[in-house]
């Protein structure tokens, strides 16, 4: 069964995990080592279990522990090449590391991965579609437009983590950025808003085969769980969509892990009632 979890998502710091019962993989090291460790530990995951690293760009906030992590297990790390050389980052030798080739699918254990091209202001940004036994999940984090190619990869997703950084009205009145930031946030290479994702969402889910969606990156003052899921689930609704479940990443606390497609209903473990907006969640057995 392919699962995923998110360990993190925020300013301060983005990773995550997607696994199956062979193969588990880590998208982006932007918290801590130490972190990266102890929360991969919460969820049942050994770190020195990870077949590989995929990153979605460069920016420290998705790579920020990656060296540290990499002193200590030794794994290779897949990216872009324009990518790699970006990073000002030691790892243990020159065949740690992977190249991407753009949209060139490759495998990793028994986990099908294909990258695509997103609109963010990095050299070369990507989001992944990871599949595995019939399931699909889509991944996009940080961009700032949603283009046709981007959509097209990720339609017919079971599950999809995507961003939903800003609320707009909170953006436009908040007093702590100035306006040059304000508007590199919301520009074509920034990030994406609540009703951007919601419109997003609400396309793919009308293919029929989305059953989970998990937002992330959430501004910490320019945005709220609360604003973030109403605008996802109104897009939903005024679809008539009713049975996508939708969740929000935290900061600091790791989310899930989530079946990517959810099996019958008798070889899934039944969650407890911790269940929130926050997108906290009981282990699946």
């Amino acid at each position: 069964m392919l699962r995923f979890a998110v360990l993190g998502s925020g300013s301060s710091g983005n990773s995550a995990l997607v696994f199956s019962d062979n193969t588990r993989l880590l998208v982006d090291a932007g918290i801590s080592s130490k972190q990266l460790h102890l929360r991969m530990e919460q969820l049942g995951v050994a770190p020195d279990t990870i077949d590989g690293i995929l990153l979605t760009h460069e920016h420290s906030d998705h790579t920020r522990g990656l060296e540290v992590f990499c002193r200590k297990v030794k794994t290779p790390v897949y990216c872009s090449a324009i990518t790699r050389e970006s990073l000002s980052v030691s790892l243990n030798s020159p065949e740690t590391w992977k190249i991407i080739e753009g949209a060139v699918p490759f495998v990793i254990g028994d986990i099908a991965v294909s990258g695509f091209t997103v609109m963010h202001d990095a050299v070369d940004p990507l989001g992944y579609v990871f599949e595995c036994g019939g399931s699909t999940l889509g991944f996009a984090s940080d961009l700032g437009h949603v283009t046709g190619g981007m959509q097209a990869a990720l339609q017919g997703a079971h599950s999809l983590f995507i961003e939903a950084n800003y609320d707009d009205l909170m953006l436009q009145n908040d007093t702590r950025r100035p306006w040059s930031l304000k508007q590199r946030i919301a520009s074509r290479h920034g990030h994406l808003s609540n009703a951007q994702a919601a419109e997003l969402i609400t396309e793919i889910a009308g293919e029929g085969q989305l059953q989970r969606v998990v937002l992330g990156h959430l501004s910490e003052d320019c945005n709220c769980p609360e604003a973030a899921m109403k605008a996802v689930c109104s897009g939903l609704h005024g679809a008539g969509v009713s049975e996508v479940d939708v969740f929000c990443a935290g900061r600091d606390e790791p989310c899930g892990p989530f079946p990517v497609n959810d099996p019958p209903v008798e070889d899934v473990g039944t969650p407890d009632d911790s269940q929130n907006l926050q997108g906290e969640f009981a282990l699946f057995s």
